[in-house]
């Protein structure tokens, strides 16, 4: 990785969320915020202040694809998440890179890379 970039998390859980922001640091890149609900993340998506998010794909119950939709209206790089157990994304984020939890550190360094290599390419 050559450039460092700032990266907001939006996870409802607070351990995994923690987890993956250490992961995020240790890879030399920013954390712009944490976001742990639809609503929250909208606001953030609204400022645009970040490089690219990771979106767990069911934030307490609630489909994250309204983010989704958001951040690929501003032409802002994602990666989703998912726990396992959830239906597939809808037609238009199949494309998407996706990451399953748990997390490891070898998992998250080549959705992020690939986020951003999509987004320039």
């Amino acid at each position: 990785m050559s450039v460092s970039r700032s990266i907001l998390i939006v996870e409802d859980e607070p351990l995994i969320a923690m987890m993956l922001e250490d992961f995020i640091l240790s890879l030399g890149h920013e954390v712009s915020g944490s976001c742990d609900s639809v609503p929250s993340a909208l606001k953030e998506v609204e400022s645009g202040t970040f490089d690219l998010a990771i979106l767990d794909v069911n934030l307490k119950g609630e489909s994250v694809w309204p983010v989704a939709a958001a951040l690929r209206e501003k032409g802002t790089p994602f990666v989703l998440a998912s726990g396992g157990h959830v239906d597939p994304p809808p037609a238009e984020f199949v494309d998407v890179p996706m990451i399953e939890k748990p997390y490891t550190i070898d998992r998250v360094t080549p959705v992020i890379d690939a986020a951003l290599a999509q987004a320039e390419g």
